[in-house]
């Protein structure tokens, strides 16, 4: 499977090859800050597979906490592109609003940190879902 995908002004594209490790949903506040508010989808794809076809991301990562992710985003538009995480290093976290064919997500495997949703979130039926971390 390849999947496409790029930001909102199409300064940043990229291309990841191979089969999802995971398709999730987070409802952490960390996400919340990063969607405007909503849970945060989202796909891992093998790193191996991965490469930006076009532009160059700006990365972020907060010094103040242990075991940070890094953040990659346009530096024009600002779209959150993925993240790099210490936990699974070997894949890229996919924002599934930046896939070019959004209908590649189904639907999560997992649902995460659902102890942070508001009452507005919506927490899908049937699928597992986590006070916080799975396992």
């Amino acid at each position: 499977m390849t999947i496409k995908g790029g930001c909102y002004c199409g300064e940043i594209r990229y291309e990841a090859d191979g089969e999802p490790v995971m398709k999730g949903e987070c409802h952490c506040r960390e996400c919340q800050y990063l969607t405007g508010g909503q849970a945060n989808d989202f796909m891992a794809m093998p790193a191996a597979g991965f490469r930006f076809t076009k532009g160059e991301p700006k990365g972020f990562k907060r010094a103040d906490l242990e075991g940070a992710v890094t953040r990659e985003f346009c530096p024009d538009c600002g779209t959150h592109i993925l993240t790099r995480s210490p936990a699974l290093p070997d894949a890229v976290i996919l924002k599934v609003g930046t896939l070019d064919d959004t209908s590649l997500f189904g639907q999560p495997q997992v649902v995460m940190q659902t102890a942070d949703a508001p009452s507005f979130h919506h927490i899908p039926e049937g699928v597992p879902a986590f006070e916080r971390w799975p396992g």
